[in-house]
């Protein structure tokens, strides 16, 4: 591998969704749409969950944090994205490219940790209820949420620095609409062989051992619910973790579909689309989720905004 001070390239070009010039226009406020969305929508929540007495419990000291990762890997991600929509060539610089792979690399990281914490906070809920506050205290939280920004950023900087190592010659032109692994190493001509290994061996390690780790905790919550006598106790039980069995689903369906479908079938379009999926529409859904899903939060959210137009409806 070659070091970054001997790359021709300073500069990259991103390429964008599309090239189609009848599509900038709407695209452009569509995704100014789902990021105003998102950002509304979490830092919401962050707010309602911080100074609201009622959800200072565990479950949502996670999912504030779950919406501050939201948060940052869109900023990172989308306000860029919309640039290719605006500007006839969308240019980032050398460490601007290395710093936005950097960052989503650590935000999809702890996300993935984030939502395994959150598993593990609903086996405790549903499993041992009368134990809940001591096994999950402020302090286990701390610790919890500690570890998952920590594992993140172990895993991020390895990526970030082997990239940097690589050497990129004339060809800057990023077949994508933000510095991601894959089109990055399509277009260095150094061996790849290091990057690829990498790439293989911690993503396959974050997604096996996160999706173990959440249908193990799933699996004794599920052997615990059949043992409830009642439907409604059940159903009860089953409406404390919809939430996050649908937000587990669709984050690792979007990341499954991108970097783990066979190379024969790799489609650049497809790509594109399942990244769109995962870096701008996963943060914007998050929040609607929890909030549409969740009867506390849905009656935090009514007091907020003075029961102006009533309770907010929808399914605990």
């Amino acid at each position: 591998m070659a070091r970054q001070n001997d790359s021709a390239v300073t500069e990259f070009v991103l390429q964008g969704l599309t090239d189609k010039p009848e599509l900038q226009l709407p695209l452009f406020l569509l995704f100014l749409g789902i990021y105003g969305v998102t950002v509304v929508g979490n830092v919401g929540m962050i707010f309602l969950i911080t100074f609201s007495s009622n959800l200072h419990a565990p479950m949502y000291f996670f999912l504030s944090n779950l919406s501050a990762i939201d948060l940052f890997c869109s900023s990172v991600i989308t306000p860029k994205l919309m640039e290719n929509f605006v500007w006839e060539q969308n240019v980032i610089s050398y460490p601007g490219c290395m710093t936005q792979l950097f960052f989503f690399c650590f935000f999809a990281a702890a996300e993935c940790y984030m939502l395994t914490a959150m598993a593990y906070d609903r086996y405790v809920a549903v499993c041992s209820p009368l134990l809940y506050n001591v096994t999950m205290s402020p302090k286990v939280c701390c610790v919890l949420v500690t570890g998952v920004y920590i594992v993140a950023s172990i895993e991020a900087v390895p990526y970030t620095i082997s990239m940097i190592m690589l050497l990129f010659c004339e060809d800057n032109v990023i077949h994508h609409y933000f510095c991601d692994i894959l089109p990055l190493l399509k277009l260095s001509c150094s061996i790849t062989y290091i990057n690829e290994l990498l790439m293989v061996l911690v993503g396959v390690f974050n997604v096996l051992a996160t999706i173990m780790a959440i249908r193990i905790s799933y699996a004794f919550i599920l052997c615990n619910i059949l043992q409830i006598p009642s439907a409604e106790g059940k159903s009860k039980a089953f409406s404390t973790c919809g939430s996050h069995l649908t937000a587990v689903g669709i984050f690792y369906g979007s990341i499954i579909f991108m970097y783990f479908k066979p190379s024969s079938s790799s489609n650049m379009a497809q790509e594109k689309v399942a990244s769109v999926f995962y870096t701008t529409v996963i943060p914007m859904l998050n929040p609607l989720i929890y909030s549409w899903r969740n009867k506390e939060v849905r009656n935090v959210l009514s007091k907020a905004i003075g029961m102006r137009y009533g309770p907010l409806q929808g399914s605990n």
